[in-house]
């Protein structure tokens, strides 16, 4: 599949994911797993959504969600309705991590099981040899109604150069 470009409309996805409630809060819970149907929750919605490779790992940890998390208020002031993050973790991981970095309901985290929905918009990764398998490559989009306005995508997967918070600020 070639890669999504401007312009594009976002293929439908039921993404798997663990919403937010306050009974999260204690971190024995686990909630339970929905669905999350992005024709339905970002319809006529501006939305910026970024990829990382994996939740916990490295870059993704501590250079790209943290940017997110700082950028939060200046994103809903340009507009933004929704952030959302991907990764092919399972949504009891994403669940796990969001709540260790304090998302709550404002980040929604989307498990992308096995990368399938980014490999359909040519936005998957092979990680293999580091013993992560196939994953989301890094990147983010702003998109209006689920349309591509703005896509970056990172050359290297362990950089944040044009896929952070600051970046799609810049483009809003």
């Amino acid at each position: 599949m070639a890669t999504i470009t401007v312009g594009q409309r976002l293929p439908n996805a039921a993404f798997p994911y663990v919403p937010y409630t306050p009974a999260l809060d204690d971190l024995t819970a686990c909630g339970t797993v929905a669905q999350y149907d992005i024709a339905k929750e970002w319809a006529g919605k501006k939305v910026v959504v970024f990829a990382v490779p994996g939740a916990f790992t490295p870059t993704c940890h501590a250079n790209h969600l943290p940017g997110y998390i700082k950028n939060y208020d200046q994103l809903k002031a340009k507009g933004v309705d929704v952030v959302a993050v991907i990764a092919a973790n399972d949504p009891f991981v994403l669940s796990g991590w969001a709540r260790v970095e304090g998302l709550k309901d404002k980040i929604v985290a989307l498990t992308d099981t096995g990368a399938e929905w980014s490999k359909s918009i040519g936005l998957s990764i092979d990680l293999s040899a580091k013993g992560l398998g196939i994953r989301t490559k890094r990147y983010a989009m702003v998109l209006d109604d689920l349309v591509v306005k703005h896509i970056r995508v990172e050359q290297v997967p362990s950089n944040v150069e044009v896929t952070g918070a600051e970046h799609l600020l810049a483009l809003l």
